[in-house]
């Protein structure tokens, strides 16, 4: 192999058309899923404070914000409800009227050609935080299946096209995907949060969805976060029990699952760039410690040139907008 000076490597970074010829790893709108959460309400546009630039809205203000993401190029949307009541057993999270329910039939009326997916999980709609039914101090993992299948059947019958469980309970996929197929709805894909930690990344999300466990934490069933072992045995069950796609959640800190992931399973593959890793870049921009744009770009390559197909991001919006100026969508 010819070495210096005969090679030389620079000579392929010396002008910027050069470097976009040899990119290897690109980015465009059409990888980005954008995460949204919605409430009760009209005319509700909070900033959520952990999460600049990020907002709880009312219907009126999904249907400007849907119409924004779809010329953007970004091709689908991930849901997430803020419920007028909670109770013990989630009960707002399966009803034909619930906030998620009714902003799914927003989205496709608005944009029909927006993929609409939709979490389903129960802690932003208990009054414990939690994932699932609490017994006896502890998450019954059986219990919740049943409202997991219902809360998914509700959402097909809005007009979702995937369904994204994430609670993280043992045999969820297979769950719901019995409970779609008996109710008619044997073409509403499955993605899995398959590979979810447990991880100190979520803090932001949990002031954006009211979410935070009243009591304990969720390591009884997320992931440690020292395994890895474990997560490709996780997102096999999900493909055995029928997921359609896999996740692994968080991306950044969990690069080496993701590209395991992809090494060994020959399925769609999403990464979620979690609310922790948005508001660092955030807070470290605005207080001038780093470029963030430069940063958040730099991450989402990142994550993408591990091995993920799709990335779940709240930055999905402005990165669509840098990659239109740059000439890049």
């Amino acid at each position: 192999m010819a070495q210096f000076p005969i090679q030389r490597m620079r000579r392929l970074r010396e002008h910027p058309t050069m470097r976009r010829m040899t990119q290897e790893t690109r980015l465009s709108p059409s990888d980005f899923i954008y995460p949204l959460f919605v409430t009760h309400g009209r005319n509700v546009k909070q900033e959520v404070s952990a999460m600049p630039g990020v907002h709880q809205i009312s219907l009126d203000h999904l249907i400007h914000e849907v119409e924004e993401v779809a010329e953007l190029g970004i091709p689908a949307v991930l849901l997430f409800g803020i419920p007028a009541k909670k109770d013990g057993v989630g009960t707002e999270a399966y009803e034909t009227n619930g906030i998620v329910q009714e902003a799914i039939r927003v989205v496709k009326q608005a944009s029909p050609e927006t993929l609409v997916i939709t979490d389903v999980c129960l802690c932003e709609y208990t009054d414990h935080g939690h994932c699932g039914i609490v017994a006896g101090g502890t998450v019954d993992n059986d219990q919740t299946l049943d409202l997991l299948g219902q809360m998914a059947v509700s959402h097909a019958e809005a007009g979702a096209d995937i369904v994204a469980p994430s609670a993280m309970m043992d045999g969820q996929v297979g769950a719901i995907r019995a409970a779609l197929d008996r109710a008619g709805f044997k073409n509403t894909s499955i993605m899995g949060y398959s590979a979810k930690y447990a991880s100190g990344f979520y803090g932001p999300f949990r002031v954006a969805a009211d979410s935070a466990p009243q009591f304990g934490d969720r390591r009884g069933y997320q992931m440690d976060s020292s395994n890895v072992r474990q997560a490709m045995r996780e997102i096999e069950q999900d493909i055995e029990e029928g997921a359609d796609m896999i996740m692994v959640k968080p991306a950044l800190a969990y690069l080496d699952v993701i590209s395991k992931a992809k090494e060994r399973f020959d399925y769609p593959l999403a990464a979620y760039n979690v609310s922790g890793e948005y508001s660092m870049v955030k807070a470290a921009a605005e207080n001038e410690w780093i470029d963030g744009q430069r940063v958040a770009m730099e991450i989402l390559t990142a994550i993408k040139r591990a091995g993920a197909d799709m990335v779940i991001t709240y930055h999905a919006k402005e990165a669509s907008g840098w990659l239109r100026a740059n000439g890049r969508s």
